[in-house]
């Protein structure tokens, strides 16, 4: 499986578990979203920032955004072999974890080999394209979430939990579509202005002004 930028890994079987799927605008193509904790996640974390109602919008929002740039002629860098329409067609599955510093460390060690917890980490399907051309669901891949590297970068930068978790899923699902800021100015400049656009598409302020 192959990984992204500051973001692992194998399915994650646990109890916190919420599977929910809506309509995209668009072709009415579906988007469905799963959500799992490792334990000590407890419920009231998982329903205070974590809940379907809060992400499915944002998930939502980041799909009909990038299905209007493909509309553009905008190229997928992870589903460029497949076609445009049939991308648009498809419905799209996510799968969220939400974890701790403890395992959080340890995921990033092992997958960038840096040692401390991280926001965010992102396991694209790297399926194959014949294999995603079958299938009636296309799975983005998986993104980790850290809650308590959430929680102190938003204190840190003056926002909104919420906020900063929205703002760190579509981050997230465009590294999962091959978007990659950490391949020069250019592509920073194009996944941030990405970013922003969706963010004010859900009315959310601009991520990269201070005290925005």
């Amino acid at each position: 499986m192959s990984q992204s930028n500051d973001e692992h890994h194998d399915t994650h079987n646990d109890p916190h578990n919420e599977t929910d799927a809506a309509i995209i605008s668009n072709n009415a193509s579906l988007a469905a979203l799963d959500i799992s904790a490792t334990d000590s996640i407890d419920d009231e974390i998982l329903d205070t920032f974590y809940h379907r109602e809060h992400l499915l919008p944002v998930m939502r929002a980041t799909l009909e955004y990038v299905n209007a740039r493909v509309n553009s002629s905008l190229i997928l860098p992870y589903f460029e072999d497949i076609d445009a329409e049939l991308w648009q067609e498809k419905s799209k599955a996510l799968d969220l974890y939400i974890t701790d510093s403890i395992e959080g460390r340890a995921l990033n060690l092992e997958a960038r080999g840096k040692d401390y917890a991280t926001n965010i980490l992102s396991y694209p399907s790297d399926l194959p394209i014949a294999v995603i051309e079958l299938m009636p669901t296309l799975p983005l891949g998986e993104l980790i979430v850290c809650h308590e590297v959430m929680v102190r970068e938003a204190k840190e930068q003056d926002k909104t939990v919420a906020q900063h978790i929205s703002h760190l899923l579509i981050h997230g699902m465009l590294h999962l579509l091959g978007f990659d800021h950490e391949l020069g100015q250019a592509e920073q400049d194009e996944m941030e202005s990405f970013e922003i656009d969706i963010l004010a598409s859900l009315n959310l302020p601009n991520p990269y002004i201070p005290n925005a």
